[in-house]
């Protein structure tokens, strides 16, 4: 086998040129990798110059390189964020004392399960987006598809390294099992349901990449926290990149918000479909199917795991030092709601077994921002129509929820009225066909969709019009 010119195909800070080790490991699955991506990433543009970003240091000057590249060629780096040398353990039984260069033995079991968790989502979204390239709205939204695409394929090697420089055989074993399991297969699926779902159009993607990608912010942010430092640095860098696939999501929302408003002015009606866009009430359908299958990816609300984790520094919250508490919550108590006998009733339970639910809630905050930045996108146009999150016990198939139905806006439901309000509350079978039918591609530099309004700016000041895939 050909050895891998590490200092050019794969930028790191890892020292990959120095481990001999830990090259023959990656020599071994490198090629898995390719071949994974051909069979299962971007289809039909594999051969295509996409104008992309790639890391190359961790430093301002070295993370965000431009420029025309075919993605197969693409140079998948690893990188941590930079070591600081007193870095002390931020919260439970451990706190205080230094972080971990290797992994306790204690523990490796359960960070070993974290890390493929985590590693596993990365290209489960590949796959699901793998299909959208054929119905891109324009050239501006193709790159940045194919730019989401190969950093989740870089967050798949940063996971990988992780498994193979600190789990032995194990973490070998693990790294190629994340290479076989595939989204929606019924025999060898993706770890988390959420990453099991069809993303059959470019609203669902734009929903994915706003809700989806932001609980991975979440999580991300929650495994920095984690006292194996290896684990944290490599997440501090990856958040750098998940920002753009949240903005991707964001303004691809936006801008479906400005269009539709735009006919709804032209046209003087709430029903734009006839028009050729999508109907406000259609995007608020799909909010509360997307949000509400992003929060079941937090797991419980209640969680020994999470308690478990949290005691042993593996997995904190969200901005831990933001927390106004002594960061070990021995003897803290915590409320969390629950249904019983038909009604929502609050259990007290012990702060550590309630963290996802703080996580949880940090994650509900900040999917609201964006909400109110698309309701100021209709007050503009003088469209009296609010987007709202539903209530966080909507549509869950995890946690306290998960065996009872609850509306949108709070209610306590029996099936037969579920049934009867689901087509008031999800995308209908009509309206993802509607959806569906719109996605026509728009391949020519500078043009956009009719359903879709033009982003403000390009990309690294590059025009809206600019060739960003040389089709």
């Amino acid at each position: 086998m050909t050895a891998i010119d590490y200092s050019s195909r794969i930028p790191n800070n890892v020292n990959l040129d120095g481990d001999r080790r830990l090259q023959r490991a990656l020599e071994n699955w490198q090629p898995r990798f390719d071949d994974w991506w051909m069979e299962m990433g971007p289809e039909g543009f594999q051969q295509s110059e996409v104008y992309l970003r790639t890391a190359v240091d961790v430093g301002k000057e070295g993370w965000a390189h431009f420029g025309h590249v075919k993605m197969p060629d693409y140079r998948w780096g690893i990188f941590l964020s930079h070591a600081d040398d007193d870095r002390k353990i931020g919260f439970g039984d451990l706190k205080g004392e230094s972080v971990w260069q290797e992994v306790p033995g204690e523990f490796r079991t359960d960070l070993r399960r974290l890390i493929v968790v985590q590693g596993d989502t990365e290209p489960a979204s590949v796959e699901q987006q793998r299909h959208l390239g054929a119905t891109a709205p324009s050239l501006y939204d193709l790159r940045n598809l194919f730019q989401v695409n190969v950093e989740e394929g870089r967050h798949l090697w940063a996971m990988v390294y992780l498994l193979h420089g600190y789990f032995g055989r194990d973490g070998r074993d693990e790294a190629d099992a994340m290479l076989e399991r595939r989204s929606g297969d019924p025999d060898q699926p993706r770890i988390l349901g959420a990453f099991n779902e069809e993303t059959p159009d470019w609203l669902s993607f734009y929903m994915f990449t706003y809700f989806t990608d932001r609980d991975g912010k979440y999580q991300l942010g929650a495994l920095r926290e984690s006292a194996f430092d290896p684990l944290s640095r490599t997440c501090d860098f990856m958040l750098k990149e998940e920002a753009h696939h949240m903005f991707v999501g964001a303004s691809g929302i936006g801008r479906v918000v400005q269009r539709t408003s735009e006919l709804m002015n032209d046209n003087n009606t709430d029903d734009v479909e006839p028009h050729g866009g999508i109907n406000l009430t259609t995007l608020q359908r799909y909010i509360n199917f997307h949000y509400s299958v992003s929060l079941d990816l937090f797991g419980s609300e209640r969680s020994t795991n999470a308690a478990n984790y949290f005691a042993a520094g593996l997995k904190g919250r969200f901005a831990e030092d933001a927390f106004e508490d002594d960061h070990v919550l021995m003897g803290h108590e915590g409320t969390y709601t629950t249904v019983a006998d038909g009604v929502f009733v609050n259990e007290t339970m012990t702060a550590r077994a309630l963290v996802n639910q703080d996580l949880r809630k940090g994650y509900s905050d900040d999917c609201e921002k964006g909400l109110r930045r698309w309701n100021r996108v209709l007050a503009d146009h003088g469209i009296e129509f609010e987007f709202t999150l539903p209530h966080h016990g909507f549509h869950r198939d995890v946690g306290a929820f998960a065996d009872h139905h609850v509306s949108p806006d709070g209610a306590i439901l029996s099936d037969d009225e579920w049934e009867a309000g689901i087509d008031q509350w999800l995308p209908s079978a009509a309206e993802r066909a509607h959806v569906g039918s719109l996605m026509v591609p728009q391949l020519e530099a500078g043009k956009m969709a009719a359903w879709i309004a033009p982003p403000s700016s390009g990309i690294n000041t590059r025009p809206v019009e600019f060739d960003y895939v040389r089709v």
